[in-house]
């Protein structure tokens, strides 16, 4: 009996632990239930909330847009092109060089027995710059010198016989020619003399020197290079098109050639304080570049432009009467320059203008405005072809005063 009470009590306890395990389960069960109806309707709530805020900026950005583009947020100013005296400036990369440069070389050989100058001196012309050993040369011409004397003296004995009777005339023919022979000998000599020393030919400026004192000089052997800058020669390359248009001006005359002002940059960016001209241009075109060699000359009294130098040549060119407008009324479709012209009935019509040049803020036109023709300088962006606007209206000189801006 005592056995079975235990037993009894035995399932009774497993009955009681397994309600109560059961109804643990039950109430975990319900509680995630309520969790997860919850968080689906928080996320529901929550996601309403950037749907009404979508909404509320589509409406405001719909307004937004409502307001530019039919409301026109920004003015409209419309200006008229405007006739006008311009210069038009165009750059050239250029090469300085001295109006006189040379190569001075000995033209005889020898030892060179003396130099004269310093590199980088100036010398005047016909000042000594360099001497050859004169020995040999020196020697050869006394000789000659001699002889000469010596078929003089018997020239005057034959004409004192010629005249008793004892030579004939032909002998003082043959010593005259002899003698004749003999001066030009000697000329020879002192020409041959003269050419151990070298001399300066023209006023100039002495560059390095390749040989130095007691060197042996052969004939032809470069001593120095040597160089008159007292006027400079800048070469530049014009295209063909630039070339029309400066050979129109220079064939003018001399009345007219003002209007090609040249000025020399120099490598630091400073601009050289005298002007130049056009010296010379060159009988061909490059059909590789197509281009042709100009040359400028420039005074240069200071001396401060060297053979050999770079800069660039700025030619500022006067456009008489042409007509302009500012950059920034224009805009560009597939490299083509466009402006918007409006009409007498307010309507907007796009129009294709061709550009002659290219100055700061501003278009020469070559064609498609007049100067009567009303462009639309602000607002751009807000029309299109065929818009009828409201604007208001800039004077052009007051606008080409103030200008800062490019095409959009």
């Amino acid at each position: 009996m005592k056995e079975l009470k235990d037993m009894m009590t035995a399932k009774k306890v497993t009955l009681c632990v397994g309600l109560t395990m059961t109804s643990a389960l039950l109430s975990l069960c319900l509680s995630g239930c309520e969790s997860t109806v919850s968080g689906a309707n928080g996320e529901s709530h929550e996601d309403s909330h950037p749907h009404a805020e979508a909404a509320s900026e589509s409406e405001h950005g719909d307004a937004g847009h409502g307001e530019t583009g039919h409301g026109h947020a920004h003015k409209i100013v419309v200006t008229s092109p405007l006739k006008k005296d311009v210069v038009s400036t165009q750059t050239y990369v250029c090469q300085i060089h001295s109006c006189k440069h040379i190569e001075v070389r000995a033209l005889e050989g020898g030892y060179l027995e003396e130099i004269r100058v310093n590199e980088g001196q100036a010398v005047k012309k016909g000042d000594l710059m360099f001497q050859i050993l004169p020995t040999l040369y020196q020697a050869r011409l006394d000789s000659e010198v001699a002889e000469a004397q010596r078929i003089e003296i018997e020239l005057n004995n034959a004409q004192a016989l010629n005249e008793k009777k004892i030579v004939s005339t032909q002998e003082i023919a043959i010593k005259k020619a002899e003698l004749a022979k003999a001066q030009a000998k000697v000329m020879l000599a002192k020409a041959e003399l003269n050419f151990a020393s070298v001399t300066a030919p023209f006023d100039g400026i002495v560059d390095r020197q390749r040989n130095q004192l007691g060197s042996l000089i052969s004939e032809g052997d470069v001593l120095t290079t040597f160089s008159d800058n007292s006027q400079m020669w800048v070469y530049f390359n014009v295209p063909e098109k630039r070339y029309l248009e400066y050979k129109a001006d220079l064939d003018k005359g001399d009345e007219q050639t003002e209007h090609l002002q040249i000025e020399l940059k120099l490598a630091n960016g400073s601009i050289f304080t005298q002007h130049g001209k056009i010296g010379a241009i060159e009988a061909d075109f490059n059909n590789l570049t197509g281009n042709i060699p100009f040359r400028a000359d420039f005074p240069n009294p200071n001396g401060l432009l060297r053979n050999g130098q770079t800069g660039t040549i700025l030619i500022h060119r006067t456009m008489k009467d042409v007509v302009v407008i500012p950059q920034r009324s224009t805009y560009e479709i597939l490299d083509k320059q466009y402006a918007y012209v409006v009409d007498k009935d307010g309507v907007v019509h796009q129009r294709d203008i061709t550009i002659a040049a290219v100055l700061d803020d501003i278009f020469v036109i070559e064609s498609g405005l007049e100067e009567g023709d009303k462009i639309i300088l602000e607002g751009i962006r807000q029309v299109r072809d065929g818009d009828k606007i409201d604007f208001e209206y800039a004077a052009p000189s007051e606008v080409l005063s103030n200008l800062k801006y490019h095409a959009e």
